[in-house]
């Protein structure tokens, strides 16, 4: 097979023109992590990593006033309060999510389909949402606490 210069050359002007109309940086920029330097090990390990935290060692728990639930990395707007219920599994429950908040992709981790969630802004996970809801939506979304951070609403 022989060289040929003048292929090789027009191929390497498509792609450098190509790179200038449509370049890498831009498209990976809307997915890329923005990363929180006052997050915990335990964050970044959940968020991150898709980790999970232990049942019940959330304080949002036992959360009951009026305001809204933000992403602890990036400060998303995620759930009104009036969406929070306690769902008994140990991790804050939510009926619904404000709109646009989370992108979702499957996850077969545990040997079974889930739907897990994360961050629309930043892409951190959050948790997972299920079918079982107690509401007219019918959804749990199932968030780890330390992802979350409680802005009460002053009046």
């Amino acid at each position: 097979m022989k060289f040929n210069k003048r292929k090789f050359i027009k191929y390497l002007g498509f792609v450098l023109l190509f790179a200038n109309i449509c370049p890498i940086k831009s498209l990976l920029a809307s997915s890329k992590k923005v990363i929180n330097p006052n997050l915990s090990k335990r964050q970044k390990d959940i968020m991150f990593n898709e980790g999970t935290e232990r049942p019940f060692s959330s304080d949002l728990l036992n959360e009951k006033r009026k305001g809204f639930y933000h992403c602890a990395n990036c400060d998303a707007k995620l759930f009104a309060s009036n969406s929070k219920f306690n769902s008994g599994t140990g991790w804050p429950s939510f009926s619904e999510a404000l709109p646009g908040a989370f992108k979702t992709k499957i996850d077969y981790s545990f040997g079974m389909k889930r739907t897990e969630y994360h961050c629309a802004k930043c892409g951190v996970h959050h948790g997972h949402v299920f079918n079982d809801g107690p509401r007219e939506s019918g959804k749990r979304f199932c968030n780890n606490g330390l992802c979350l951070i409680f802005k009460p609403e002053y009046k």
